[in-house]
């Protein structure tokens, strides 16, 4: 063994060795610094994933509070200001809270302070102005009582009976005499609402009141009645814990401690995603006379897409690499030749990929430089990786801006009119970062660079490339497509009324000639009837053409829209007139926002089709009903069992002269289908169509829901 050593010795040589020594003591060192490099960069990641949790969600906690603040001044300036405020004053005046999503909060009550010797007036007072049945309840004798006597709900739970006397708890009766001393918003040491103290230990929560003194309007002297209070019921961990998990987006653990007026800390609320947190950030955070604690921590380990074990991995792989270098140089000193020719093969091997990568690199982009539309990728930050020149030249803007709150503003992004800002929300790659796709979404980009404008149609779609997401956008200038259109829309316009008049003229003829021919041959009166049954087929086409021309010219005039009534006129003239009654089905309808004439265009075309795309002897049956769609969104359906549509022809139904029964007896201009495309699309919609499970079609369209809606 000695003597092979030897050998191996004399064979690689002192160079050999020593060049082996130092590539093992350099390999080593290097996969020690690259494990150390690696660590301190994840330990850096984790901890601006911390610092940027800790900003946000202290950042989220005082904005969501201070609106919960706004609301109850503004509610308790708008109830200082009646001269006599009734039950009706105070739901009419906070209505507008029921869905301005005040999470954690309970209810909003109007509170008046009484002394023992106040209590029947102050009850008869309240009665006078709605409260009837008002019952005070004192809790104890010789001080001033705090008496709930409106309320209005906003979490749907039973509330305090009117009369409750706030004072039996100390909590809301500081907060309110800050209030009153102070005349700011003022916010209570924590406590468990009277309202919850009948639940199980185990579902009371840590909670707190808001409170602002109401006062009248200022008398000539300048003083102001004090009226009372608003007081805001907050649930701590449903109001802490709904916001903070939407600032962290789970990334990391929070805890929200209030500090009382005795100097004690309670902890509020706690959101806790497991792991150990070795990561801490202590925020401070005013809120009105109250400065709360917040406290965010986070696992390092789980932080900044971090592997706990990679530089471990790395050291140890690193190491093992270095050995197996040092024993490929050891067994390869001796054929130094076949080494450098096997390099020499592998170095050309990689290199032919890395040209071959080039070259694939080099057409993609000298495509994306080349295509007429343009072309955008960003990331799931909404971040721009990729604005091809085409994208630029159409946006009018050669530096792109991060963030899609910041698009609308700084490229002009405008709805098709030209004039309405088009909604961050409803942007194509918005959605699509949002796992929706779209097509054809049209918007108008007018900025300084492009202050004529010009209207785009976008299609986005989401991306998922190896873990990454993100989102693509196409978008094409149609601006002279469209102007092409609206000539051919004037054009189509003036023929269609230049070609009703001589049809009036060839009806009214042959209808004379038909009644002064009373004893006309058998193949004069078919001549007759192929000649009136042109004309009307012949007007009906004119009308569709003109019909298909108005629903994209003609101007939008959206207005709140009673579905159920319009839907019940629609049915009434399609059917009065049939000698057998078909079974038409409508169910509830909401209202909804939309131009009234062209929203009855739609249903009379798919009500009308759904009567006639039938089989001969077979009583035509619709369901015509609605459901939510999103937020500020109705999909309405209508649903028949006629013949159908086949599979090849629903991507091309909603087409210009596409007819899917083509040579068959349903008689029709194709253009029905179109029409009801063009508007939904200006109502910013989407018209699709599928089998209906029970045979026939399903013809769904969205458009926008009113403000205030209720199913009738």
């Amino acid at each position: 063994m000695t003597g092979r050593l030897r050998a191996a010795f004399r064979q690689v040589g002192l160079a050999g060795v020593l060049a082996i020594a130092l590539v093992l003591a350099l390999g080593l060192g290097a996969s020690w610094e690259a494990a150390s490099s690696i660590e301190r960069g994840q330990q850096d990641r984790a901890q601006a994933v911390l610092d940027r949790a800790a900003t946000l969600s202290e950042a989220s906690v005082r904005a969501e509070i201070h609106r919960y603040l706004d609301a109850l001044r503004t509610v308790a300036a708008a109830v200082g200001s009646h001269t006599e405020l009734t039950r009706d004053d105070f739901a009419a005046t906070t209505a507008p809270l029921q869905d301005a999503g005040l999470v954690g909060a309970t209810s909003l009550v109007f509170v008046v302070p009484a002394l023992d010797s106040q209590l029947t007036a102050v009850r008869d007072f309240w009665r006078e102005r709605g409260v009837t049945g008002l019952d005070l309840r004192p809790q104890g004798t010789g001080r001033e009582h705090l008496f709930t006597i409106f309320s209005r709900p906003l979490d749907g739970t039973e509330m305090l009976p009117p009369g409750t006397d706030l004072s039996q708890a100390a909590e809301p009766t500081a907060a309110l005499n800050e209030a009153r001393r102070s005349g700011q918003p003022a916010v209570s040491d924590t406590y468990v609402l009277l309202r919850d103290r009948g639940l199980p230990a185990g579902r009371q929560q840590l909670s707190f009141v808001l409170a602002a003194s109401a006062y009248g309007n200022p008398a000539p002297d300048g003083s102001r009645e004090f009226k009372g209070w608003v007081v805001l019921g907050l649930r701590g961990q449903d109001f802490a814990g709904g916001v903070l998990t939407r600032a962290t987006q789970g990334q990391v653990d929070a805890d929200l401690w209030a500090q009382n007026g005795n100097g004690q800390q309670s902890r509020v609320a706690a959101l806790h995603q497991g792991g150990h947190p070795d990561l801490r950030r202590d925020v401070r955070v005013q809120i009105a006379n109250r400065q709360w604690r917040l406290m965010v921590s986070a696992d390092s380990a789980r932080q900044g897409g971090s592997a706990p074990a990679l530089p471990v991995v790395v050291a140890v792989g690193g190491g093992l690499l270095t050995l197996l270098v040092c024993g490929m140089l050891w067994g390869l000193a001796g054929a130094r030749g076949r080494a450098e020719a096997r390099v020499v093969t592998a170095t050309a091997g990689l290199r032919a990929a890395q040209r071959t990568a080039d070259r694939q690199v080099a057409l993609l982009n000298g495509i994306l430089e080349r295509i007429s539309d343009g072309v955008g990728v960003v990331d799931t930050d909404g971040a721009f990786l990729v604005h091809n020149p085409a994208a630029k030249e159409m946006l009018g803007r050669s530096v792109d801006v991060d963030g899609a709150e910041h698009w609308q503003a700084h490229y002009g992004i405008f709805k098709p009119d030209g004039h309405a800002p088009f909604p961050t929300e409803e942007l194509p790659l918005v959605r699509a970062l949002a796992g929706e796709s779209t097509d054809r979404v049209e918007m108008v980009i007018r900025n300084p660079d492009r202050p004529d404008g010009v209207l785009l149609s976008v299609s986005g779609r989401p991306l998922d490339v190896e873990g990454r997401r993100g989102a693509i956008a196409v978008f094409h200038d149609i601006t002279e497509e469209r102007e092409r259109e609206g000539d051919l829309a004037a054009f189509a316009g003036i023929v269609a009324h230049d070609l009703k008049n001589p049809l009036t003229v060839i009806g009214a003829h042959a209808e004379m000639a038909r009644d002064a021919l009373p004893d006309r041959p058998e193949r004069a009166a078919q001549s007759l009837e192929r000649v009136e049954a042109g004309v009307v087929r012949m007007r009906r086409l004119i009308d569709d053409l003109l019909a298909y021309v108005t629903a994209r010219d003609a101007a939008l005039k959206p207005t709140e829209v009673d579905l159920a009534a319009l839907v019940r006129e629609v049915v009434e003239e399609r059917v009065s007139h049939l000698h057998v009654r078909p079974d038409v089905y409508v169910g509830a309808l909401p209202r909804v926002e939309a131009d009234p004439a062209m929203l009855r265009q739609v249903l009379d075309n798919l009500v009308g089709n759904a009567l006639k795309y039938v089989q001969p002897g077979r009583t035509p049956k619709v369901d015509i009903s609605a459901q939510p769609a999103g937020r500020g969104w109705v999909r309405v359906e209508v649903a028949d069992r006629g013949i159908g549509i086949p599979d090849a022809d629903k991507p091309h139904v909603f087409e210009s002269f596409h007819r899917a029964h083509a040579g068959q007896s349903y008689g029709g201009t194709g253009l029905g289908l179109a029409i009801c495309r063009r508007i939904v699309d200006r109502h910013g919609g989407m018209i699709t169509v599928t089998d209906n499970p029970g045979g026939g079609s399903r013809f769904s369209f969205t458009v926008p829901a009113a403000l205030v809606h209720e199913y009738v």
